[in-house]
C-alpha cells in the first residue's frame, strides 16, 4: 500500500504539474470544448493553470517527503475531490459538458476514496518498522 501511495503522490503530482503548464501556455485552447471564449476566459484559463501547477507541486512535495505526510495527502485530496464537486454543480446548473470534461469529473470523485485509504500507508508502515522487536523473538 505504501509503495501505491507513492506512486499516486508522483502521478498527481506530474500530472497537476503538466496540465497547469499546459493550461497557461495555450489558454483557451487547452481545453477541449471550449472554443473560442475570448480575452476573459483565456486570462482566467492561464492564470487557473498556474495555481493547477503550484498544487501539482503540492504533491510534489508530499511524494518527496518520508514518510508521506497522510496529512498533506488528504488535504491534497480534498482539494482534488472538491473539484469534482464543482464539476457536478456545473453539470446540475449549466447542463452536460464537453465528454472530457465528464470523464475528468468521475476521476476527481473516484480516485480520492482510495488516496483517503492509502494516505496514511507509509505512516503506519514507518511506524511497524520503528517499533521494537521483542527480545523473545
Amino acid at each position: 500500500m505504501a509503495r501505491a501511495l507513492r506512486l499516486l503522490t508522483h502521478l498527481m503530482g506530474w500530472s497537476c504539474v503538466a496540465i497547469g503548464l499546459f493550461h497557461v501556455a495555450l489558454g483557451n485552447a487547452a481545453t477541449p470544448g471550449l472554443g473560442s471564449a475570448g480575452a476573459t476566459v483565456d486570462s482566467w484559463g492561464r492564470f487557473m493553470g498556474a495555481c493547477f501547477a503550484g498544487y501539482g507541486l503540492a504533491w510534489l512535495w508530499a511524494a518527496r517527503q518520508r514518510p508521506i505526510p497522510a496529512r498533506a495527502v488528504r488535504w491534497l485530496t480534498g482539494v482534488f475531490f472538491l473539484g469534482g464537486v464543482g464539476r457536478l454543480l456545473s453539470l446540475a446548473t449549466h447542463g452536460r459538458p464537453h465528454d472530457f470534461q465528464i470523464a475528468l469529473t468521475v476521476l476527481e470523485l473516484g480516485l480520492p476514496p482510495l488516496l483517503f485509504v492509502l494516505a496514511d500507508a507509509e505512516e503506519r508502515a514507518a511506524r511497524r518498522n520503528a517499533d521494537p522487536v521483542p527480545a523473545d523473538h
